[in-house]
C-alpha cells in the first residue's frame, strides 16, 4: 500500500485526495505515542517520503499546531487537506488521520480488560515506552537544529562547500536557552514562553 501510494504521488503534478487519505491513514496507523511521536513520523512520512512538505515548512507547522489547540496530526492533516483542497479536503485528510485511531480505540474498550494483566501485554508497554521517548528525542533534536542552524536544511554531506553557509543563529540560541532557563527555574506557564517565542520571532528573526 505504501508503495503503491508513493508511486501514485510521483506520476503525478497534483497530488490526487484519495492519495492524500491514504498517506494520513497510514501516518495515523503507525503513530504509536502520542503527539511528539508523530512529530517524527509524520516528517519521514510526509517530507522524506511522499515530499507533500519542505523541512522548513513542515517544522513551521510543528510549531503552529505546537501553539493552537488540538493534536499535532489531526492539525497537520487538516491543514493539508484543505491547502490542497478547501474545507472539504481537510475535512476528509482529518477523517484519514483520526480513523485508525477510533479503530483501535474501539477494540481496546472492547477487549484489553481480559488482557491488561497479562504477563506479555505488561512486557510490551514496559519496552514501548523507551522506544517512544527515543522518537520523541529524535524529532525535539531536528527541530532544535533547524531553529537555531541556519542553512542546515541546504548542506549536503557530500558537498563540503555546502556548509560554507551554515551558522549558529545567536539571538535564537540565546533566547532558546533563556527560554529552558526559565522553564526550569521558575513556574511560568509554558503557554507564555511561546507567546514570547512568537513576538522575539517577528521582531528579532
Amino acid at each position: 500500500m505504501v508503495q503503491f501510494i508513493i508511486e501514485e504521488i510521483q506520476s503525478q503534478s497534483h497530488i490526487g485526495l484519495l492519495c492524500l487519505i491514504g498517506v494520513f491513514f497510514y501516518v495515523g496507523l503507525i503513530t504509536i505515542g502520542g503527539g511528539q511521536v508523530a512529530i517524527t513520523v509524520m516528517h519521514q512520512t510526509l517530507v522524506e517520503n511522499f515530499q507533500l512538505l519542505s523541512d522548513e515548512k513542515f517544522f513551521n507547522m510543528v510549531a503552529i499546531s505546537e501553539s493552537t489547540p488540538g493534536p499535532i496530526g489531526i492539525n497537520i492533516a487538516t491543514y493539508i487537506g484543505t491547502e490542497l483542497y478547501g474545507v472539504f479536503g481537510g475535512l476528509v485528510t482529518t477523517f484519514g488521520e483520526v480513523l485508525p485511531s477510533l479503530i483501535c480505540i474501539i477494540l481496546i474498550a472492547k477487549y484489553f480488560g481480559k488482557f491488561s494483566e497479562k504477563k506479555g501485554v505488561q512486557a510490551a508497554f514496559s519496552t514501548l515506552r523507551p522506544a517512544v521517548s527515543g522518537v520523541i528525542a529524535v524529532a525535539a533534536a531536528k527541530i532544535i537544529i533547524l531553529a537555531l542552524v541556519k542553512g542546515i536544511e541546504k548542506a549536503s554531506l557530500t558537498d563540503i562547500a555546502s556548509w560554507s553557509s551554515v551558522y549558529i543563529q545567536a539571538p535564537s540560541a540565546v533566547f532558546y536557552l533563556l527560554c529552558l532557563l526559565v522553564l526550569f527555574k521558575t513556574k511560568l506557564h509554558p503557554v507564555f514562553i511561546v507567546l514570547l517565542g512568537g513576538v522575539f520571532g517577528v521582531f528579532f528573526c
